[in-house]
């Protein structure tokens, strides 16, 4: 072994946090709205359409740079897209053009689309095959997302959006981070050669990677409804204003940082199927209750909703991977980029239906996608072909030897 490189526990917690200096930004877009619209005059729907840039523009094109990896090595593609997704949110405040705002905001989009796919490629190596450690690594990005407002406010509202520079900061911390990680982890040459050559045995499942990947739109949808709306429909449905509101969408939140690496651990024990099974079960459940049941006990059943989200989040990572051995980089583009982000088309037609009728009638449609999403994954099996990267049994087969990634 190279002396250079670090342990899989140490690589995990370095990949861990340059994925949350990425996904920050994700989030960042949407927190900048309300300033777009106090600063700028923005009508609704000018600052909606420069979310929907970003988001488009990184769901479209990440599926394409997980085709590019497949097919060639790109490790240098983290800090590159890294830094490139930290200077469009950065610039998203300089000077007052809409169309240059939502030319950088594409750019960004197109920074977070190229790191995914070759990222959960290295995470994939580095965990060895390790579900709560790619649990880790899948955690670092749901915190970078969460943390996304804290970081905005704390920059825009004390200098306004002309300090938006000051927001690419995070991007400095995480091309820090993916290069040492990169240092530590043999990084994906012999990967892409297995991959070109053919080495994998057995073929690409694409009728079990399509179920899947359309549980995971059910699951997106029912995810960014809920994260748009459970503010306000909470504070209205308890009587308790805006700090009820904030609580809740805190507990999704919250209910999401354990439910990640909650995910790896159970599937480590029970295997990743049953485990992706039950938690989209849990969450029909779940959802009704938030829908539906009234006072206090409403909290129990965002962190029930939010547990059966997050779960499978990392396992639908591996999984994805696993049913595609030949195209790892295109699965993890689907499955951590489009059918993630194909969700947020689904909010305004949640906004319009509340609109027309009530909130709570436009979110209890919401009920019965996690239930389309068991229906897809009931006839799923677990995938029995060598994992792509080390041309070992399939990662539901090998030993944990990831405990904790801080080892």
């Amino acid at each position: 072994m190279p002396t250079n490189q670090t342990s899989p526990g140490r690589s995990i917690t370095l990949l861990s946090l340059g994925h949350a200096c990425v996904d920050v930004y994700q989030g960042a877009v949407a927190a900048l709205v309300p300033f777009f619209v106090s600063e700028r005059a923005y009508t609704y729907a000018a600052a909606s359409g420069i979310v929907l840039a970003a988001s488009l523009m990184s769901s479209v094109v990440q599926p394409l740079f997980g085709a590019l990896t497949d097919r060639w090595a790109m490790p240098w593609l983290l800090p590159v897209s890294t830094m490139v997704g930290g200077a469009g949110v950065a610039l998203a405040g300089v000077g007052g053009s809409y169309v240059l705002t939502l030319v950088v905001v594409a750019v960004s989009g197109i920074g977070i689309a190229a790191y995914h796919p070759e990222a959960a490629r290295v995470a994939r190596n580095a965990s060895r095959g390790s579900h709560t450690a790619m649990g880790w690594f899948s955690l670092g990005g749901n915190l970078g997302f969460a943390t996304a407002p804290l970081m905005v406010s704390a920059v825009i509202a004390t200098g306004g959006l002309s300090a938006s520079p000051l927001l690419v900061v995070p991007a400095l911390a995480g091309v820090a981070l993916c290069l040492t990680a990169l240092r530590g982890v043999k990084v994906p040459a012999a990967m892409a050669a297995a991959a070109r050559t053919s080495q994998v045995i057995g073929g690409d499942d694409w009728a079990s990677f399509m179920k899947l990947s359309g549980a995971i739109v059910c699951r997106s949808i029912v995810f960014v409804g809920l994260s748009t709306f459970i503010s306000l429909y909470v504070s209205r449905r308890t009587g308790g204003g805006d700090v009820s509101g904030t609580a809740a969408l805190f507990v999704l939140y919250l209910g999401g940082a354990v439910g990640t690496v909650a995910g790896g651990k159970l599937a480590t024990r029970h295997g990743r199927i049953p485990v992706v099974k039950w938690s989209y079960a849990l969450t029909v459940l779940a959802v009704a209750g938030v829908v539906f049941v009234p006072g206090p006990l409403l909290y129990v059943f965002v962190a029930l909703t939010s547990a059966g989200l997050y779960v499978p989040f990392s396992l639908h990572i591996t999984l994805g991977q696993d049913y595609l051995p030949h195209r790892v980089g295109v699965a993890g583009g689907v499955t951590l980029g489009l059918a993630v982000s194909i969700g947020g088309i689904a909010s305004p037609l949640i906004g319009a239906v509340a609109d027309a009728t009530s909130l709570q009638t436009a979110l209890a449609p919401l009920i019965a996608l996690p239930a389309l999403g068991w229906l897809l994954l009931r006839t799923l099996n677990e995938p029995k072909m060598p994992d792509t990267a080390t041309g070992q049994p399939p990662a539901a087969t090998q030993p944990e030897p990831v405990a904790d990634p801080s080892a």
